[in-house]
């Protein structure tokens, strides 16, 4: 979800509910790499059940990584993604289910987020394309020298949205995977893998909560099942507390900010695009063998603990003295849908609150009086009481004045202490002619013996990169040589605001300027009002409920102001019935600019293109970004034309006929696939299906399959034991002993008027307290933490290693000769071939899982001398 700097704001104000992940490595002996056994138990000392996997999330980074090389070609990225799959698996080592969820097609409201990022990255790319020529040029002039433009096709990363053949291949490519790992490795051997390819439609992590709540409404639901999440998007917290799943975890990779990106000219690192000076590439290895090997540490996870949240939110949220029992769990309901006015995929946020500015505490402080007011909560089962939301807004709005003139000075007292910073560390900068290191003058006497240099060629590319950083010599000229205006090093031009929201008369300024519409025009106020509700009640609906409407969407590109909701009560009824996504082709239509046409087929793309299309207006060549108040681009709105359903489906049936029979089939919607191994229980019932060549849908047992229900279905292309499985990859061997079945699964249906109950359910058991007094006073004053740092794995008792004086200098010693520090370039690990293809994995029987739910999720960790070696 799109709440920029929420994650922060969480891990810093509730701190211990990060966790860092233990990773077990596979380790080398004469030669061979021996993989992980995950069948063992978990270093974390804490056993999941269920591992979900937001695809998304994987597929970008590893297609189109920003701290590494990329990948040369398609296979290599289907490989990538293996790897990331087995590092996640390693590490949570799930004991039933692994649910693997990729974008499919996407509700209307989303759509329109989607769109705004494609012909983002489409514009930015062109525009790296020519500010890249443009700096080519200018170097060459100059006589520097850069490396021979490559001609290499860019990797357009829209082609990853439902319908592109690439998203069609890899859901081939993930059968086999899956097939290869069930057959191969121990650890997978009890697990029922789900896969919702990009076919199914909806977004990757809406039909994992919809799988969660459809399975927790049937009575073979373990209430005490442990879950893992995986994904970076702020939405999954939100997600995971309206699941009231008491053992809730997320898993994502560690956020580390700055991290060095070579420069997208000539690919050496310590400069960016715009600061490049052509020098010539220092040989990397005494034979320039690590040449297109980057810097840089693995990246690491960590996990996020709902429940630790849930602790702090019941410390927050408790109220006393109310006119009726306190109910914790419609609080963190009330407490998921305030966090939606910050910030969400699918609604601008509202002017008056930032997150930076302690929105949600405002929120919050504003709730607690409400409720004493109203006599009830805001929220129930995913449905707003719209007359209660008012009162927040109301009392938000009459805030809002005194919060845009706190934010103007807190902005210009920002300016000024980081002019003073640029003056103290200009005046503490020594002189050009005097060198660093070991040369660095020292006063007669002192005790800081400068180090002793072990590399001089890392030493002399750490001093060249300082002073590229301090301006060159003289800092009076860029790195090309260009003389400097003197105000350059202390200012940055700004965007104007002609809003300015800090000065009285600004909703007049804000209508005109974003609407075109005077503020006294009250009708179109209450149309963008009632927009505005009808989207807050669609979107708590779809975190509670599922999808309430595939074809509404906010119609505008602002929000209103707090002070605007008025009346709103009667504002909302109900959305329309029986609404249907869109078919993945029609998406494409929808969401692509034309620079991306080549992912269509022909006459679909001339629709993009041709100025005699009836919906040309859809793919304008360039649009404006507004600030709206921010610094960067990024942080713009992206003001593209809305797509108007009725007419693009009206000029999509004049070429719909020139589909091929392929193209046909990627523009239908699929199912999701379930595969077991040949070993699991409910590998004969499934066989039995393919005997008896049933055409209907059959109900799946659930004592055979850890409580889960659904419908199977016979796939057209089954994978079945001892039948080979041709590898997609032309790098990777074919499976030829195969131990897998799959079958087409589809979740538990309902009435469509069912409601999903948000409560926590009946003889499900609380994990035990891990939050201290200081724990919630450190995170509540929001004070510096000094030296805190994240518990390692889930046992708070875990003995960390440690070194004593004598260990660091002999480390340290060990380290200055034989390593060569940040710049080293050492050889990455080994890739996915040297693991599972030249050496696969010939392990023994599955180790049995013991089902004590008396060691919980995050209450003690399980005795390790239960699980049998």
């Amino acid at each position: 979800m799109g709440v920029p700097a929420f994650f922060r704001w969480l891990s810093r104000k509730y701190a211990s509910i990060v966790v860092h992940c233990l990773e077990e490595k596979s380790k080398e002996c004469n030669g061979v790499r021996i993989p992980v056994d995950t069948s063992k138990p978990n270093p974390n000392e804490v056993e999941f059940d269920n591992l979900y996997l937001d695809m998304n999330g994987i597929i970008h980074p590893c297609t189109h990584p920003e701290d590494k090389a990329a990948p040369k070609n398609e296979d290599e990225m289907m490989v990538a993604i293996f790897e990331y799959i087995d590092r996640l698996f390693n590490i949570v080592r799930p004991r039933r289910v692994l649910y693997m969820a990729i974008d499919g097609v996407a509700p209307r409201a989303k759509m329109n987020q989607q769109r705004s990022r494609r012909f983002r990255a489409s514009k930015e790319g062109a525009e790296l394309t020519e500010e890249k020529d443009k700096i080519r040029e200018e170097i060459i002039g100059r006589g520097g020298y850069l490396p021979p433009d490559e001609i290499k096709e860019r990797f357009d990363s829209n082609c990853i949205t439902p319908g592109t053949e690439f998203m069609d291949n890899l859901a081939q490519c993930l059968r086999y995977y899956v097939s290869e790992r069930l057959s191969n490795d121990p650890g997978w051997t009890n697990i029922t893998v789900i896969l919702s390819d990009a076919s199914v439609p909806g977004e990757g992590e809406h039909k994992i909560m919809d799988y969660i709540r459809r399975q927790r409404a049937q009575p073979h639901h373990d209430p005490n099942t442990h879950h893992c999440l995986c994904g970076a998007d702020a939405d999954l917290i939100m997600l995971g507390l309206a699941t009231h799943e008491p053992n809730f975890t997320i898993i994502r990779e560690e956020f580390k900010p700055n991290k060095p990106r070579p420069c997208a000219l000539c690919n050496q690192m310590g400069h960016e695009l715009k600061d490049c000076s052509g020098t010539a590439r220092e040989k990397q290895g005494e034979h320039d063998q690590f040449a297109d090997a980057m810097p840089g540490s693995e990246q690491e996870f960590i996990f996020i603990r709902l429940c630790v949240l849930r602790e702090y939110l019941e410390k927050e949220l408790t109220m006393a003295s109310l006119p009726f029992p306190f109910d914790f769990e419609r609080s963190v309901d009330d407490w998921v849908f305030m966090c939606f006015f910050v910030g969400n995929d699918f609604l601008p946020h509202l002017p008056s609150l930032e997150i930076r500015e302690g929105a949600i505490d405002r929120l919050v402080g504003i709730y607690k009086d409400v409720v004493h007011k109203t006599g009830g909560y805001i929220t129930h089962n995913g449905f707003v009481e719209l007359e209660r939301v008012e009162l927040i807004m109301q009392a938000v709005g009459v805030a809002e004045d005194n919060i845009f003139k706190k934010r103007k000075d807190d902005d210009e007292g920002f300016k000024r202490r980081m002019k003073d910073k640029k003056k103290r560390m200009k005046a503490e900068r020594p002189p050009a002619y005097m060198t660093g290191g070991q040369f660095a003058p020292q006063a007669l006497g002192g005790r800081n013996r400068p180090d002793t240099v072990q590399n001089a060629r890392h030493q002399a590319f750490d001093m060249r990169m300082q002073n590229n950083q301090a301006g060159g010599p003289s800092g009076a000229q860029d790195a090309r040589g260009v003389k400097r205006k003197a105000e350059d090093s202390d200012s940055e031009p700004e965007p104007e605001d002609v809003v300015r929201l800090w000065e009285d008369g600004w909703k007049q300024r804000y209508y005109k300027t974003k609407f075109d519409v005077d503020s006294t025009d009250e009708d179109f106020k209450k149309k963008v009002v009632r927009s505005y509700v009808e989207g807050l009640c669609w979107v708590l609906r779809y975190y509670y409920q599922g999808c309430a409407s595939w074809k509404w969407y906010f119609p505008f590109h602002y929000a209103p102001f707090a002070s605007d909701f008025k009346d709103i009560k009667g504002m909302f009824s109900d959305f329309e019935k029986d609404t249907k996504p869109f078919k993945p082709l029609e998406q494409l239509m929808g969401v692509f600019p034309a620079a991306s046409g080549n992912f269509l087929p022909e006459t679909w793309r001339e629709l993009m293109s041709s100025p005699d299309s009836a919906i040309i207006d859809f793919y304008p060549d360039d649009f404006a970004i507004d600030l709206n108040g921010k610094k960067y681009a990024w942080q713009g709105v992206a003001l593209l034309p809305f797509v108007d359903e009725r007419r693009l489906r009206a000029a999509l049936g004049d070429v719909y006929p020139d589909l091929s029979t392929e193209e046909e089939r990627r523009n239908s919607l699929g199912s999701d696939l379930l595969f077991v191994k040949k070993s699991h229980p409910l590998c004969d019932f499934i066989r039995e299906l393919y005997l008896a060549e049933s055409q209907e849908a059959t109900q799946m047992p659930a004592e055979l399959c850890h409580g889960i229900q659904g419908m199977l279905t016979l796939d057209a292309d089954p994978i079945l034991p001892d039948k080979p499985v041709e590898s997609p990859i032309p790098s990777l061997r074919d499976i030829m002993t195969n131990s897998a079945i799959g079958v087409k699964f589809l979740d538990p249906q309902f009435e469509g008027d069912h409601v999903f109950k948000a409560i926590v359910l009946p003889k499900a058991k609380m994990p035990a307290k891990v939050l201290k007094p200081g724990d919630w006073e450190a995170g509540n004053r929001n004070s510096n933490r000094g030296n805190w740092r994240p518990q390692l794995g889930f046992n708070p008792n875990r003995q960390q290693a440690h070194l004593n004086q004598s260990a660091h200098r002999s480390l340290g010693h060990t380290m200055g000769r034989s390593h060569g520090g940040q710049y080293s370039n050492a050889p990455p690990p080994g890739n996915y071939q040297d693991k599972y293809r030249s050496q696969p994995y010939r392990g023994g029987s599955q180790p049995s899982y013991h089902q004590n739910r008396e060691q919980s999720l995050l209450g003690a960790p399980p005795r390790m001398n239960q699980y049998p070696r």
